[in-house]
C-alpha cells in the first residue's frame, strides 16, 4: 500500500462502437497480453450473438443489466483486532461493485473449457440479466458472507 499519496483513477474513454464505458471496462479485462483487437472482437461476438438470440434487444442494455444485477452491495474485508482477525462486513463503492462483477462474468466464461469465449462471455452475459448463473451465485454467497458477520460491524473504521 502506497504511503505517499492515493492512487488516482484514470478516466476510461468510451468503446468505439457502443460509447460506453462499461463495455470498455470489459473490453480491458477480456485482454490479454495487450491484444486489445482480439479482446475487443470477443466482445463484439458476444454482444452480436445475444443480438441474435433476442431479436429487436439491445445488447448493451442486457450487460446493464447483468452488470446491476450481479454487483455486490457488501464485501468483508479481514481485520485484526487484539490478536483475532475478523471477517467485518463493509459497503462498497459503486466503481467496485462494477469491477467486480464485471470480473467475475470474465472469469467465470474463461472457466468455461471447450467453449469458444465469445460464446462462454454471451452465456454469463444472459444468465446474469436473467439473475442466474455463476456471477449471481458469487453475489449471494458474499452477501451471506457479510449478513453471518454482521455483529462484527462495530470493529469497522
Amino acid at each position: 500500500m502506497a504511503r505517499r499519496r492515493r492512487a488516482e483513477k484514470r478516466e476510461v474513454t468510451p468503446d468505439s462502437r457502443y460509447g460506453s464505458k462499461t463495455v470498455t471496462l470489459l473490453v480491458n479485462l477480456t485482454m490479454r497480453q495487450g491484444k486489445k483487437s482480439v479482446a475487443e472482437k470477443i466482445i463484439y461476438g458476444a454482444f452480436d450473438k445475444l443480438a441474435a438470440e433476442k431479436q429487436g434487444s439491445d445488447p448493451l442494455e442486457i450487460l446493464e443489466r447483468a452488470v446491476s444485477n450481479a454487483r455486490p452491495r457488501l464485501e468483508v474485508k479481514s481485520r485484526r483486532v487484539g490478536g483475532a482477525t475478523y471477517q467485518i462486513p463493509l459497503e462498497i463503492t459503486t466503481s467496485r461493485q462494477t469491477a467486480l462483477a464485471l470480473r467475475w462474468m470474465v472469469s467465470f466464461s474463461q472457466g468455461r473449457k471447450g467453449v469458444p469465449m465469445k460464446d462462454a462471455l454471451a452465456t454469463e452475459i444472459r444468465d446474469a440479466s436473467e439473475g442466474q448463473g455463476s456471477c449471481i451465485r458469487k453475489r449471494d454467497e458474499m452477501h451471506k458472507m457479510a449478513q453471518a458477520n454482521k455483529a462484527f460491524s462495530h470493529f469497522r473504521w
